[in-house]
């Protein structure tokens, strides 16, 4: 499934949410339902735009971006709304006229973005991945539990069907134990590697646009120099801001096993590259990664490898597809000892068991998971009304997104196992990969 055709979908499921007799907010305080939530949104364009577009019922009151010619397009369907540059001025001016703010900015922001709107004690809805180090995941996930708010990260599959579907089957041993996952994503490839690119960017100097407040683009991350191959989408292959393809779907498309299966932390994590050189091309992401994780035994399952493809390495074709049929190109291949599952991503997206014939015969469990009827948006929204807590909250996020960011740092050191212990945040045999754990923030930008 494809990002514009997801965001389509999901904007005609996330208008189904009901009204319910109480509504709880930041400060605790129980209003009547018929009062829309006041809604503020930190980032306008792009992805941050479909995610407002499917809050649309709500009562949008505040809209800030860092460039004009980006949210154009929200600050004239909402021209009530104030607007402003800088979302920490924005949250000292309307801090009693907000409810709740989705963050919808690049990755190197969505921490400082978040934390700021905790602090002021606002519920939050974060796009994925939910921060840009593990640091920065770990800080949020404690601030949301500590103030008790309503949060939600946008990998919108986890409200879905499918992935429910999924984890009743793992649940129903439909294809006994697992004990490996290939998982990847082969979209957008241009975008992720922008490696033919660097030399080209390092030497140019052009003049920033009027309507960009470069400096709040770039937030707390160290200063570069403007320039268009950043934005507005292709700051996803640059390491200063985004997390390359496993930084972007990895909580797409990783998010059905690691729900299913209670994976959390691996114990070691391997990278392997194509077209990259750690030391040369550290601005930027390979052409192709190939990476293992291995996570310990937990509970009724043993361990399970986990090994992740993008680029130019892909899902390597289960034997059990006929002749004709292509092993899916973003999605996952589960493997049990029993038989295999295929999938797509945003919750595991056109989920059935391989070959054919195994599930043509499988007699499908009774469901037995609660399922989202209002999609992902509009049960963020309702868990707010109902004052109880949404389908990925960021104590769930967080942990997601580790995974990813912990990939992110092994690509770094492309060819080296790292050993992780997770309770220490620390890679025990890899002093130097330990620093790309933490943010490295500008003067006066803090968590």
């Amino acid at each position: 499934m494809n990002r514009q055709h997801f965001i389509k979908t999901a904007a005609a499921a996330a208008f189904g949410f009901q009204f319910i007799p109480r509504r709880i907010l930041g400060d605790g305080v129980s209003t009547p339902p018929s009062r829309k939530i006041n809604l503020a949104a930190i980032g306008c364009g792009g992805q941050a735009a479909a995610d407002l577009t499917n809050m649309a019922g709500e009562n949008i009151v505040a809209l800030c971006d860092v460039d004009e010619r980006r949210a154009a397009g929200m600050f004239n369907k909402y021209p009530q709304a104030k607007r402003f540059t800088d979302f920490r001025v924005m949250l000292e001016e309307m801090g009693d006229k907000i409810d709740a703010v989705l963050v919808g900015t690049p990755d190197h922001t969505h921490a400082v973005a978040a934390m700021t709107v905790m602090k002021h004690g606002k519920h939050v809805f974060c796009e994925k991945p939910l921060a840009h180090t593990v640091a920065e995941a770990r800080a949020m996930r404690k601030e949301a539990n500590e103030r008790k708010l309503i949060t939600q990260m946008g990998n919108q599959g986890h409200s879905t069907e499918t992935i429910r579907l999924f984890r009743e089957w793992i649940q129903d041993g439909a294809i006994g134990k697992v004990s490996e996952i290939h998982c990847g994503c082969d979209a957008f490839m241009d975008v992720y590697s922008q490696v033919g690119n660097l030399a080209k960017v390092r030497a140019e100097r052009p003049d920033v646009p009027k309507e960009l407040a470069w400096d709040l683009w770039l937030g707390p991350t160290k200063e570069r120099p403007y320039n268009p191959a950043y934005l507005p989408f292709n700051w996803r292959g640059w390491t200063q801001f985004g997390g390359g393809c496993i930084g972007d779907w990895v909580c797409h498309v990783v998010d059905p096993s690691f729900w299913a299966l209670d994976l959390d932390m691996p114990t070691s994590i391997l990278a392997e590259t194509e077209g990259y050189d750690p030391d040369k091309d550290y601005d930027t992401y390979p052409a192709g990664t190939k990476i293992t994780y291995e996570f310990p035994a937990k509970g009724q399952r043993g361990p399970v490898k986990m090994i992740w493809f993008d680029g130019k390495c892909t899902i390597p074709r289960p034997a059990e597809l006929p002749e004709g049929k292509n092993v899916v190109g973003t999605g996952a291949v589960v493997i049990g000892d029993k038989g295999k599952i295929m999938h797509g991503s945003h919750g595991a997206g056109g989920v059935r068991l391989i070959p054919e014939a195994a599930m043509q015969a499988y007699k499908r469990p009774d469901k037995s998971i609660p399922r989202i009827k209002a999609g992902h948006y509009g049960d963020w929204l309702d868990a707010i009304r109902e004052g109880r807590q949404a389908s990925s909250p960021f104590d769930y996020g967080a942990r997601l997104s580790e995974v990813g960011l912990l990939g992110i740092v092994a690509i770094r050191m492309s060819g080296q196992k790292l050993i992780y212990d997770e309770k220490a945040m620390s890679f025990t045999n890899n002093e130097a990969a330990n620093k790309f754990l933490s943010p490295q923030f500008r003067n006066g930008w803090t968590l």
